[in-house]
C-alpha cells in the first residue's frame, strides 16, 4: 500500500536526534565523494544545503508513483531503492536500482515513469526541480557533473538490454554482479552487498526467482563467488566472472 508520510519538509527525527540542523548535513554525508555534489566547492555546497531536505523512508514505502508529476530530484544517501514499471499484463520490471550516491531526476518528462520504492530502510535527499534548474544555471560544474551522470546511465541502460536480448541467465547475473561490484564504495574489494532480494533480482534481468537462485547456486559451484550471506556476494575470480559475463575488458 502507499503509505502516508510525515511532513516531507520538516526535519527528520534522525537529524533532529543528532544535533545537526537541515543545512549542515551535507557536510557530514558520507556518499558526498561519489553523489553530484561532489563537484561543488564549499560554498556551492551551501547553496545547494539550502534547497535540499533529507528525509528517512522505511522498507516498502513508494516514495513516488508512475504518473504523478516529477516536483523534485533525489540523491540516495543510504539505503537502496527500485525503480519499477507495472507492464499491462500485470508482470512488474525493475528498470533499476539507486544506490547510495545515485542521482534520479535526470530525465525531462513532465511525470515519473516508474514507481520509485525503498527496498530497506533508506534515507533520500530531495531537491525541488525548480530551485536545482536554478542551481545549474548558476553552476556550471554541476550542470556537467549531471551531464556525466547522465551518460553513465545511458551507457548502464544499453549493458541491462543487451543483457536481457542475448545472454543466458548465468551471463546475466554475471553482468549485473560486476556492475554492482564497479558502482561500490570500494570497488576494489571482493564483497558486494545485495541489498534487493532474489525477486528483484529476477524482475531486473527478465528471469524468474527460481532460475536467479540456481544461478548463484551455479556461479558458487564454478568457485566464481561465494555466498557468505544472503544480501552479500564475494566475487573468488573476477576475470573469470568477466569471461562469463562476455566482458573483456
Amino acid at each position: 500500500m502507499y503509505r502516508q508520510l510525515a511532513d516531507p519538509l520538516a526535519p527528520c527525527a534522525e537529524t533532529a536526534a543528532a544535533g545537526v540542523s537541515p543545512n549542515q548535513e551535507c557536510a557530514h554525508c558520507g556518499v558526498r565523494g561519489r553523489a553530484i555534489c561532489s563537484a561543488l566547492s564549499a560554498e556551492e555546497m551551501g547553496a545547494l544545503d539550502e534547497v535540499t531536505q533529507s528525509q528517512s523512508y522505511a522498507a516498502g514505502t513508494t516514495l513516488v508513483r508512475t504518473g504523478e508529476l516529477r516536483g523534485n530530484v533525489y540523491t540516495v544517501t543510504s539505503g537502496a531503492l527500485r525503480l519499477v514499471r507495472t507492464l499491462a499484463d500485470g508482470r512488474r520490471q525493475i528498470t533499476g536500482f539507486a544506490l547510495p550516491g545515485d542521482y534520479i531526476g535526470l530525465t525531462e518528462t513532465v511525470r515519473h515513469r516508474h514507481d520509485i520504492e525503498a527496498i530497506v530502510d533508506s534515507r533520500i535527499c530531495r531537491t525541488s526541480m525548480a530551485n536545482m534548474q536554478r542551481l545549474r544555471v548558476r553552476y556550471p560544474q554541476l550542470e556537467r557533473k549531471l551531464l556525466q551522470r547522465a551518460g553513465m546511465e545511458l551507457a548502464a541502460a544499453q549493458d541491462t538490454g543487451l543483457a536481457l536480448a542475448r545472454l543466458q541467465p548465468s551471463e546475466r547475473l554475471a553482468n549485473f554482479l560486476l556492475r554492482l561490484a564497479a558502482r561500490a564504495p570500494h570497488p576494489e574489494n571482493d564483497v558486494v552487498a545485495l541489498p534487493m532480494g532474489r525477486g528483484d533480482i529476477a524482475d531486473h534481468l527478465g528471469l524468474t526467482m527460481e532460475t536467479v537462485s540456481r544461478t548463484f547456486t551455479k556461479l558458487k559451484q564454478q568457485q566464481l563467488i561465494a555466498l557468505p550471506q544472503l544480501h552479500m556476494v564475494q566475487i573468488l575470480d573476477h576475470a573469470g566472472l568477466r569471461r562469463l559475463a562476455g566482458d573483456d575488458s
